[in-house]
């Protein structure tokens, strides 16, 4: 088991792309001097993905802080997540 104290691991993913896409990625990459994983993590992350642990702290602050019941913060939650990604 290796570790290292504030040190963020990560983990090695492949994925089919097309061409075409893995081509503006890699252009997109150097033009931004930024490797292709960083560029895929940041488009990630503004995408709003998070891990289920972290969604459900979010909604829970955001639940305490608005004093609203569960179940009406998880639909404030979902409206304001589908108007962020534009859906």
């Amino acid at each position: 088991m290796s570790w290292c104290v504030g040190v963020s691991m990560t983990t090695r993913l492949t994925i089919a792309l097309p061409d075409e896409v893995h081509a503006a990625l890699k252009e997109t990459a150097a033009r931004r001097k930024r490797t292709i994983g960083e560029i895929i993590t940041d488009s990630l992350v503004q995408y709003g993905i998070k891990s289920d642990e972290q969604a459900g702290a979010i909604v829970a602050r955001a639940r305490r802080a608005a004093n609203l019941s569960p179940s009406r913060a998880n639909a404030v939650a979902a409206r304001e997540t589908a108007t962020h990604r534009g859906r």
